[in-house]
């Protein structure tokens, strides 16, 4: 089995900038390129996270396709056009039709998670354990949407989660640079969930089953 790619922090901490389009609006690539080294991140946290990444990867997937679809590929460029084009084609509606807008939401709940996780992880000191971290930033954000089942098997195996110096080494190939660039890539990160939770409170979408 190949060995997975480390966690570029540099590439996040650029690709959300470059994402941001007016002042209310995120590009639909960018935010997708970004997705992907957060992806690693989930592979990179080991069995805890496994169940994520697997469904972060099919939403990614899902996304992608409706980008390189030759017909509707304009309606997807940024997540402002595709809400507005999911909504007036009635396509939310349609328990047929595989949402982008929904495929984007669970992907917004992932973020959150990774924002507040690292966000008190800047907290912790280098040979604390990291499992009582990740149980609250878990349990602030995807908890609430995954079903009992599924957040005690998470919940258990956050125990094998080592120091926060152990865990940078893991997951990031360069410790220093990670660490100087972790607040910009923060609040990068959260610009790019504010426009996004706004979207969705503007047209009344985070319900979507």
């Amino acid at each position: 089995m190949a060995a997975i790619e480390r966690f570029d922090i540099e590439k996040v901490t650029k690709v959300f900038q470059e994402c941001l389009q007016d002042e209310d609006d995120v590009i639909m690539d960018d935010y997708l390129n970004a997705y992907e080294e957060i992806n690693k991140f989930f592979l990179l946290l080991g069995s805890v996270f496994g169940f994520v990444s697997s469904d972060v990867r099919t939403k990614i997937d899902i996304l992608t396709a409706f980008r390189r679809e030759a017909e509707n590929s304009d309606k997807f460029v940024t997540f402002k056009t595709m809400m507005l084009y999911e909504m007036e084609a009635g396509l939310l509606k349609d328990s047929k039709y595989v949402s982008g807008c929904r495929t984007l939401l669970r992907l917004h709940r992932g973020l959150e998670f990774i924002y507040e996780f690292l966000t008190k992880l800047e907290e912790v000191d280098k040979n604390e354990k990291v499992q009582q971290t990740c149980k609250a930033a878990y349990e602030n954000t995807l908890a609430k949407h995954h079903t009992w089942v599924i957040r005690k098997g998470a919940l258990v195996a956050m125990y094998t989660l080592p120091t926060k110096e152990e865990l940078l080494k893991r997951v990031c190939a360069d410790v220093p640079l990670s660490k100087e660039l972790l607040p910009e890539m923060l609040r990068n990160t959260k610009i790019v969930y504010d426009r996004t939770n706004a979207l969705y409170n503007l047209h009344d979408l985070h319900s979507l089953p």
